[in-house]
């Protein structure tokens, strides 16, 4: 026996699940799910580059909610809840370039509808310093982001962009998205990943609009 409802408005799927060779009936509220995508790359020799700040944000996320990480399929996993929501959060194993194949497994496992897909981003574009949540938009270039386009069906998902400029010499690139933020932009980090982490969390409460209104920056 089974049940869903199409509406955009409600989002609302139900089935039913066997558990202990009973037929129980849980209700699903797909609307209520979120997944918050923070991406980077695995490693040591990773950690702490800007091409990183969606792990750390991520991790400074799950720090503040109490919750853990596991290793499990694609990505490292946790969640928790938030007002009566469901918050997914995953750092995928994939490496960038292969981001939407975790992104897109979790979202199927989880039942978490394209809009409610939260992705942290290190953004060249925009200053270091500056904060922009939007609801959808290009990959301008960035291979996770290019990745989770081709994957799970366009570029309608919201993303969290994280400035990190680019103040680099013709040709370094590569080099400076995966080098290490410089001693002044470390002093402004912790504050930075903090109002991000607010984001997030408005994001969940009150949606994408009121949270650019309310905390985008510069």
């Amino acid at each position: 026996m089974s049940w869903q409802r199409n509406s955009k408005r409600e989002q609302t799927v139900l089935l039913p699940i066997i558990y202990n060779g009973l037929s129980n009936i849980f209700f699903i509220f797909a609307g209520m799910n979120y997944l918050i995508v923070g991406l980077g790359n695995i490693g040591k020799e990773y950690e702490d580059t800007r091409h990183n700040i969606g792990f750390m944000v991520v991790d400074e996320a799950a720090k503040q909610a109490g919750a853990t990480w596991s290793l499990l399929k694609l990505a490292y996993y946790t969640e928790f809840k938030q007002r009566g929501r469901n918050v997914y959060m995953i750092k995928p194993t994939t490496f960038m370039n292969l981001s939407g194949k975790a992104v897109n497994y979790w979202m199927q496992q989880l039942k978490v509808p394209l809009e409610n897909v939260l992705v942290v981003v290190d953004d060249l574009a925009i200053p270091f310093g500056s904060l922009r949540i939007k609801p959808k938009g290009s990959a301008a270039g960035h291979n996770g982001l290019r990745s989770i386009e081709a994957t799970c069906g366009g570029q309608n998902y919201p993303r969290l962009r994280f400035g990190i400029g680019d103040n680099y010499p013709k040709g370094r690139q590569v080099d400076y998205v995966l080098g290490p933020f410089d001693q002044d932009e470390q002093k402004d980090l912790p504050g930075l990943i903090d109002h991000s982490v607010k984001m997030i969390q408005s994001f969940v409460n009150i949606g994408i609009e009121l949270t650019m209104t309310n905390l985008n920056s510069k």
